[in-house]
């Protein structure tokens, strides 16, 4: 069967998007999801995406990995498919949406911006050496001295291979702060099992992460990750963390045609 795809990037966070509302596609082939991820002998992306239809909102987003198995929230894909849901012509310049982790609101700002409504996050783990959160996606955040210089990779890996997260895992952020609401971070992704240009759930767990230890007093947080610029915006209530806003672009690269 011939698909039309889509590819997408937020950050140089890429996705393969397909419009999965006739339910033709696949799904559960993990192997078939893991060839078009691949960059060699597929598409090429971190993460494929099926946009859906939901009843009670204006679709459904279902994400999996470049490792072929359906994953948790991914921010920079959620920012991604409302961009492709506007192209399809299904919504305007707002929307909500049913994902992994519950509804999320988002809104199509000028030159290509899009700003997503983040969970709750209503509990952070704070560590001599690191923050454990979920945004989405369980996040493991520690500063680093050299983030330059550091392997992401080695690092990250053994970590989220480590007894602390178990068979599951976590996604690891390596972060080095530039200002006083600025930093930067490197993401080890699971399920890509690779440090990835950007991981937008990782970027909103370092900004909450760096608010929650003290690092920063801002509810607006810049972040520089490998791909470009992430903004994160919340409000503190108590211990709880509201109103998360993860601001940055959704960009089309190209389509094309495939026969599965």
């Amino acid at each position: 069967m011939q698909y039309t795809f889509y590819k997408y990037e937020g950050t140089g966070n890429d996705f393969i998007f397909i419009d999965n509302r006739q339910n033709d596609f696949q799904k559960n082939d993990i192997k078939l999801i893991e060839k078009l991820c691949d960059r060699r002998f597929g598409i090429g992306a971190d993460g494929l995406i099926l946009l859906e239809n939901d009843i009670e909102t204006d679709f459904r987003m279902v994400y999996y990995n470049s490792d072929g198995n359906q994953s948790s929230m991914c921010g920079n894909g959620g920012r991604c498919i409302v961009a492709f849901a506007k192209s399809l012509n299904l919504i305007d310049d707002q929307t909500t949406f049913l994902a992994t982790d519950g509804l999320h609101h988002a809104y199509v700002l000028d030159n290509g911006i899009i700003s997503l409504e983040m969970k709750d996050v209503d509990e952070v783990k704070i560590q001599d050496d690191y923050v454990f959160l979920n945004t989405g996606s369980p996040h493991h955040v520690m500063l680093v001295d050299d983030l330059d210089n550091y392997d992401v990779k080695k690092n990250g890996a053994k970590i989220r291979y480590s007894d602390l997260y178990g068979k599951a895992g976590s996604n690891v952020n390596f972060v080095k702060q530039l200002s006083d609401n600025h930093f930067r971070l490197r993401t080890y992704e699971r399920g890509v099992e690779d440090e990835t240009f950007s991981c937008g759930t990782g970027a909103t767990a370092t900004a909450i992460a760096m608010n929650a230890i003290g690092k920063t007093n801002s509810n607006h947080i810049k972040l520089d990750v490998e791909g470009g610029k992430l903004d994160v915006s919340f409000t503190k209530e108590g211990s709880v963390y509201t109103n998360v806003l993860l601001k940055g672009p959704a960009t089309f690269v190209f389509q094309g045609e495939i026969n599965l």
